[in-house]
Formats: structure tokens, sequence, C-alpha cells
């Protein structure tokens, strides 16, 4: 008997801690049998904060209704989610609905592994009009929409609000020309003098693609992608020109500080402009409650700037859309679907803008209560979403769709680095341009692209 109960005793505690491990398990106790409901899983690179936020989007769905239930999973940055997606598609791993960010686009849709909302949209009717046209224009193709917008942001740029009031400094119009920058960066670099710098812009590759936005001008032909596959980049244009030019004639008047390139950029920037140490810098509007946590200076925000002489154009969109993949059964791709139209809800939306900072896409969202009382304490937040629904769609502004994006920034990065150290302009761009093109060539002739 004691034997024996040296047996079992260890036996019952292994299956203990199975049954707790099985049991406590979030993606196993979702989609077991008794819940009766269709599992729909949801892979998403969103963490921290926002994760939270997402959360809170997927309990409102589930909560929403008995036929399907959503199971997030976090699949770690953009590009690792990315490759998880192509690699497991087919198989009993792969996701129902998944997020993949802009500048995926294109390897997408030409995966053949999505299956276009847009057939969604038509068998229900839905009315797509309410949801941003600039952000929807970005992960369209051929007038069908192939995934939808979801944590959507706008380049925009920040500007220290306190210090121009402390130097009599008129501050930029809402829709600044280059001019209207410089004309601040530099009165604030001698006001001050030279304890702050005016401005910054970061070595990043969006920001370039921004700029040519908003002058209107394509980097890759057959309209940036919109009407067939690009064969070619050229960076080397007039567009890109005069936006190095603009910031090398600040870098020249000594209100201009380089923060670099990369995560770490980003970080000194921001820490930069929270200690007076400049007064200006464009980055996502999504940085915007980062901005305002614990800052004691007074936050000022535009629109990205625009060359002079010219009309904005606009800008294109940062972030992510959901998309539905086309190797689950009919069912559960339509619940994929049921829950992209829930998070485009008014009010789903307008919540989201408040916990996250990214904006709100459908326009009755404005109209919430949510919304407009974070309006009434915090003005400037509703600017970011005024830019968005300022612009047209375009080929210009409406994203690139190209493969081997992620390259191309490389180039477009130490074309900008070679500026802010003195080199010339157009050879740096004619550089990248080479760069790019090679690699292109290479990549279209890879996958059967003519």
């Amino acid at each position: 008997m004691k034997n024996t109960k040296k047996i079992i005793l260890p036996l019952l505690l292994v299956v203990g801690a199975i049954l707790v491990a099985v049991f406590s398990n979030p993606d196993v106790s979702k989609t077991s049998a008794s819940d009766n409901r269709t599992p729909v899983v949801f892979w998403h690179e969103l963490g921290g904060p926002t994760e939270d936020a997402l959360e809170k989007v997927v309990d409102g769905f589930n909560k929403s209704q008995t036929k399907y239930k959503v199971i997030p999973k976090y699949q770690g940055t953009y590009d690792e989610a990315i490759q998880k997606i192509l690699q497991t598609h087919g198989s009993s791993t792969s996701p129902a609905v998944f997020q993949a960010f802009d500048i995926s686009t294109a390897q997408m849709i030409h995966s053949g592994y999505i299956a276009p909302v847009q057939n969604f949209i038509d068998q229900d009717n839905y009315d797509v009009s309410k949801i941003s046209p600039t952000a929807r224009a970005f992960y369209a193709n051929g007038g069908k929409q192939q995934g939808m917008p979801f944590n959507t942001s706008q380049p925009v740029l920040y500007y220290n609000a306190s210090l121009l009031k402390k130097y009599g400094i008129t501050p930029p119009p809402v829709s600044p020309t280059y001019s209207d920058i410089t004309r601040v960066a530099k009165q604030l670099y001698e006001k001050s003098d030279h304890k702050v710098k005016g401005m910054t812009v970061q070595v990043y590759g969006w920001l370039m693609e921004q700029a040519l936005a908003n002058s209107g001008a394509s980097i890759a032909n057959n309209n940036d992608g919109h009407t067939g596959n690009p064969t070619e980049v050229k960076l080397n244009n007039e567009a890109s020109v005069k936006f190095l030019e603009w910031i090398r004639e600040n870098i020249k008047s000594g209100d201009f500080i380089d923060y670099g390139s990369g995560a770490s950029a980003a970080a000194n920037q921001t820490a930069g402009f929270l200690a007076d140490k400049v007064g200006i810098f464009i980055q996502s509007s999504a940085s915007m409650s980062q901005l305002q946590t614990g800052n004691k200076n007074e936050l000022g925000i535009t629109y990205f700037p625009h060359p002079d002489g010219q009309k904005a154009n606009g800008v294109a969109i940062g972030g992510a859309a959901l998309w539905i993949g086309n190797d689950k059964p009919k069912d559960v791709q339509q619940g994929a679907y049921e829950f992209i139209k829930y998070a485009l809800k008014p009010e789903v939306q307008a919540q989201w803008q408040k916990d996250t900072g990214y904006l709100a896409l459908n326009k009755d969202s404005q109209k919430t209560k949510i919304l407009q009382d974070l309006y009434a304490k915090n003005p400037v937040a509703k600017v970011p979403g005024q830019q968005l629904a300022a612009a047209t769609p375009n080929y210009f502004n409406s994203g690139i769709l190209m493969e081997g994006m992620q390259l191309a920034r490389q180039k477009e990065e130490i074309a900008m680095e070679t500026v802010y150290n003195g080199g010339d302009i157009k050879k740096a761009l004619a550089e990248a341009d080479k760069a790019i093109n090679e690699s292109l060539q290479t990549s279209n002739k890879a996958n059967g692209y003519k």
C-alpha cells in the first residue's frame, strides 16, 4: 500500500499540473468545444499599452455577439510577423485575420494568400464611405479594397508652443511651407542665444517618402505601383531635392540638430524636445500621447510641411491594416470580416484613438462624446485627423505598392545621412536609385514580374 501511494501521489500531481496548464491557457480555453463559437485566430504586432487597448476591442467584439470568438496572439515585430504569416499559410496554425504594416501591402497582395475584404463588403452592402478614403486607398488595388486600415497614423510637425511664446515668435500656420518652418527655427535659435536648436528631421525613409507625397511626386513608376508593378525608382527628382535643400539650409544656419537614424534617434529626438533642446520636429501622430505625458510645455501641432509655391497634396498614412487569410473555411473568414467591421464602428474607433493616439477612421467617430471630450481637453489632438480628412486620395498620397520597401528605406536613409554630412544631394539620391533599382530588378525577375 505504501508503495502504491508513492506511485499514485506523484502521478496525481503530474495530471493535476497538466490540467491546470491546459485550462489556464487562454488559447485552449477560448477554443474549447463547450464555447460553441467559431474561433477566429487574430495575429497582431501591438505590444504594451497599445496591446491592452487592442484587447479591449477584441473583448468588445466577443461580448457583442455569440457566433464568433476572436483569439488575439502577439507575433513580435512587423517584419517577424510577415514572415510567419507567409510561412504558415495553408497550415492549421495560420491566422484567420492578421495585422500587416503599410509597406508590406504589395507583398500581401502579390502573395495570393489573402481574401480581399472587398468581397465581403460587396456581399454585405457595407457602406465604406464612412471610412477615411485616404486611409483606404493605401490598402486598395484596382479599385478593390484588399485589406482594411486599422491602426493608422499621420506624419505631423510638433513644436514647443511655450518656447515660441517665451521668445515672442509667431507659430507656424496649420499647413506650413518649408520656409514657414525655417523662419520659426531660425528665430528660436537666435532669440534663445543659441541655447535651443530650432529644428530636427530624423533620418527616416518614411519622412522622405512623405515629403514626396505632399509634393505630389512619386518615387516609383506606374504611379507608385498603383497601376502596375514598379520596375523603376527615381528618388533623384525635384521634390526630393527641394526637401533635402530645405534641411541643408537649416543645417548651414546652425539651427538644425541631427539625431541620426533608428530607434535610438527617435528616442533621443523626443528627449531633446521635452528638455527644450530643440523646438521643432516631425514624427508620427501616434507619438502625441507620449509628448504630452509629463510635458511642462504646451504642445503645438501642424500638418506636414510642403514646398513653397505649391499647394500641399496630402501625406500618406502610416501604421497597419487588417487582412483576411484565404486558407480558412468560409465561416471563419466571415467571422474575421465581422471583427474588422466591428473594429471600425464609430464608438470603437473613437475609444481606440483616445487610448492609443492612432486616428479614428470612421467619420462618425468625430461626433462621439469620447472624442468631443478629448478635443475639449486637448484641442491639438484633432489636428492629425483634420490633416487626414483634408487630403484627397491620389496616386501620390496613397502609399507605395512595391515589394522590397524595407531595403528602399535603408537606401533612402543613407542618402539622407550623406546630405546631412555635407555630401552632394543629387549624387546621394542617384546612388540610392542605383542600389534600389538593382535590387528591384532582381526581385522582379525572381518573382516573375515584368
